[in-house]
């Protein structure tokens, strides 16, 4: 690959968190984040505790497209303003909600906040145009710490590699089969897969596949992709960051909302007593 491109320092990190979290997580690397954060949600389906409660639910496997777009819809409206505005506050009160009917430790609402952090920043480390600033990172633990402790989140780690750690350690314990965990992860992948043209579909699953890894493929039960596909991947993600380098209109590509599919004229939220639903808008 060729050379990291560096970057300064934010020149007020703590002040300007958000706005620091926006520019890089949103802008700067939104695609990649996209991605990671795809890759986040089967790290958390490798987990028989937490892929045994949304298998319970049947919204991935039997919903599994409106699930995948209303956790979307959710995360841009906390992103809007900040976890901590009105709007931000209002989201998380949703996802409380949700999370409401279920028996879910916190250790395991620690490791799903840590893979929202951690494997966004190792994506980008891998595949970004260029690295990551100190500050940028800061900003990102921030912003999940944040969320986290408005979902009534305890004992959360406090910095970057105290989080990524508490993730090692986590799916070194955890990560293991279950007939759940394949379930999950196959509805997943055709959800993935379903955004890709008709003709390239099979391809683009066998793709979304060898991106996972071969420890985290075990563990959901997935079939392993063959060595001419890994490599495939690796190929055409490198690619493209060498590319993005050298022609910076691309820099921003990762601006900019897509369409949900789940709700082609758009979303609003609407209330529900004393929490607030995602939902069609009207016309």
């Amino acid at each position: 690959m060729p050379a990291r491109v560096s970057r300064t320092e934010p020149s007020a990190p703590d002040r300007d968190y958000l706005r620091t979290f926006r520019h890089a997580f949103g802008e700067t690397f939104g695609w990649e984040v996209h991605r990671a954060l795809e890759l986040a949600i089967f790290h958390s389906f490798a987990v028989p505790a937490i892929s045994g409660v949304l298998d319970q639910t049947g919204e991935f496997t039997e919903r599994g497209q409106k699930r995948y777009d209303d956790t979307v819809a959710l995360l841009r409206e906390i992103g809007a303003d900040g976890p901590g505005s009105p709007r931000g506050r209002a989201a998380i009160r949703r996802m409380n909600w949700i999370h409401r009917p279920y028996r879910i430790s916190n250790d395991a609402l620690v490791y799903v906040l840590a893979t929202f952090i951690v494997i966004p920043i190792r994506w980008i480390e891998r595949y970004g145009w260029r690295d990551l600033a100190a500050g940028e990172i800061g900003a990102a633990v921030r912003y999940y710490r944040t969320v986290g402790r408005l979902m009534g989140i305890r004992q959360l780690p406090e910095t970057y590699l105290e989080f990524a750690g508490y993730l090692d350690a986590y799916e070194r314990d955890h990560h293991s089969f279950s007939d759940a965990n394949r379930r999950l992860a196959v509805s997943l992948i055709e959800v993935i897969g379903s955004s890709a043209p008709r003709l390239v579909r099979p391809l683009a699953r066998r793709c979304v596949a060898a991106v996972l890894g071969a420890p985290l493929r075990r563990a959901l039960g997935l079939p392993e992709p063959s060595g001419l596909t890994r490599a495939g991947v690796r190929a055409a993600l490198w690619s493209r960051t060498a590319l993005i380098r050298l022609i910076p209109p691309l820099r921003r590509a990762g601006q900019g909302h897509r369409r949900l599919k789940s709700y082609p004229h758009g979303y609003v939220l609407t209330e529900v007593g004393p929490v607030w639903a995602v939902g069609r808008s009207p016309g």
